[in-house]
């Protein structure tokens, strides 16, 4: 998939010519899709609208700063050129999984507006339909394919897609159970190393996290040993595959 870029002074907007026709310096304002916003998400960096768009609906977040940083600068970010701001980076990763096949959302288009020595950005994706929170899901006590799961994640790893912040609110699973990843800002590609476990590792952090919660389930040992098993078997197959 390659996007186009379309700009002037003080704004840039990658985008889909497939699905954006009208690229303009506010194509992102909450003006502009005042009137087909149908719901909103809280979690995660940034605030998500979901706007009705064609046949379907779209994803629009704000990039917003974390932690102590972002109690004092909560959507400004140092400006490096449009090619290493956080949209464009995250839109061009986004587009390379997804023309591989893999399950992420269809990046839409990426967007920066210059403040100075500064900027702000925004991401819009096309909205997975029927698709809920592995973090809901647990929370509700619904039955989970933990197994596939594990194969999603070493297709990921396989394909050398870092996620910066895997975790239960990332992995989101469809009507049909099917996972997908999101939120993919700081997330880049590398050949395989550590880094795979660690990424492992933080999502287990994660689950034992939501474990933690008021009237929320127990951590499952057994859920989270099917997930690695499965994800141990999808790399060893692939590297029987390799060999003459």
């Amino acid at each position: 998939m390659s996007g186009v870029i379309a700009g002037g002074p003080g704004w840039g907007l990658l985008h889909d010519p497939a699905l954006v026709t009208d690229p303009r310096p506010d194509w992102f304002a909450a003006e502009a899709w005042q009137k087909r916003v149908t719901g909103h998400a809280g979690r995660g960096r940034g605030r998500v609208r979901f706007v009705a768009a064609g046949d379907g609906q779209w994803a629009l977040r704000h990039y917003c700063r974390g932690g102590v940083v972002g109690r004092l600068v909560s959507d400004r970010y140092a400006w490096l050129g449009a090619e290493r701001s956080r949209a464009f980076r995250e839109w061009r990763l986004l587009a390379h999984l997804h023309a591989a096949g893999l399950p992420v959302p269809r990046p839409v288009a990426a967007g920066w507006t210059r403040h100075g020595a500064f900027y702000s950005a925004d991401l819009a994706t096309v909205l997975i339909p029927g698709a809920v929170p592995l973090s809901a899901r647990i929370a509700a006590g619904a039955a989970i394919d933990w197994r596939r799961i594990g194969q999603v994640l070493q297709d990921f790893h396989a394909a050398g897609a870092c996620h910066a912040d895997l975790n239960a609110h990332n992995i989101l699973l469809d009507a049909g159970g099917e996972p997908w990843l999101l939120d993919f800002d700081r997330g880049h590609l590398r050949p395989p190393g550590a880094w795979q476990a660690r990424n492992l590792e933080r999502l287990r952090r994660s689950l034992e996290k939501i474990a933690r919660e008021p009237s929320a389930p127990p951590f499952s040992a057994s859920a989270w040993a099917e997930l690695l098993a499965s994800y141990d078997a999808r790399r060893d197959l692939r590297l029987r595959a390799r060999r003459p």
